[in-house]
């Protein structure tokens, strides 16, 4: 992993596999290849009542693309249930060049001025993996889900994939595939390509979320 650069590791994407680190202190890097993924389905994807309600308060301003180095400084910083991350300084850098060639997003949760959430993935072809997330106030990081969800689907993609499933994430309706179910769903994404700029309307709480839940009953929106 010494020689590893931005474009060997959007060959790992598309071959089905990422890097991580043992935690922040650690400078090695090492691939994973999961038997189980998490994927979450974009057209199966579930938002808590309340928290549309918070999504149509507008509690939060959702940017894009803005300030990666803040947001991933954010997903790496500890908290009381994680002494310790896996973004170590070579995974920033790693990400930082792929969000400097434009394949590697944020979606960030801004209020009064100040960052308060907001996720980080990399997109290849009509993929796009979620790496991580963080949330300095409350529902800031579900609601960063819920724009990214809306904007994938907007822009034709084909594949969210969580690496792994977490309790937080069940709740949206992530789930775990096989190693051979999710590299089939990969190869058919990378067979696309998706635009991450295609939705323009994450100040439209309605037009979110009529995307982000595109199977949503019309009474829902009431």
């Amino acid at each position: 992993m010494s020689t590893i650069t931005p474009q060997i590791l959007l060959k790992a994407y598309a071959a089905g596999i990422f890097p991580m680190a043992e935690s922040a202190e650690d400078s090695a890097l090492y691939w994973i290849d999961p038997e189980r993924r998490g994927i979450i389905p974009l057209d199966a994807f579930h938002v808590p009542r309340r928290l549309k309600r918070t999504i149509r308060q507008r509690v939060f301003e959702v940017r894009i693309d803005t300030d990666f180095p803040a947001v991933i400084g954010a997903c790496a910083e500890p908290k009381p249930s994680r002494r310790s991350t896996w973004i170590n300084d070579r995974i920033r850098a790693l990400y930082g060049q792929l969000f400097q060639l434009g394949v590697c997003h944020t979606v960030e949760c801004w209020q009064d001025g100040a960052l308060v959430g907001g996720l980080y993935g990399v997109r290849v072809g009509a993929a796009f993996f979620g790496e991580s997330m963080f949330s300095r106030a409350r529902d800031a990081s579900k609601v960063a889900l819920v724009h990214l969800v809306a904007r994938l689907n907007a822009g034709g993609f084909a594949l969210l994939d969580t690496q792994f499933v977490t309790s937080h994430l069940t709740r949206f309706g992530a789930c775990e595939i096989s190693r051979d179910e999710y590299r089939g769903m990969l190869d058919e994404a990378l067979c696309m390509e998706g635009d991450f700029h295609a939705f323009r309307e994450d100040g439209d709480p309605e037009a979110v979320l009529a995307l982000a839940m595109p199977l949503m009953p019309s009474d829902e929106h009431v």
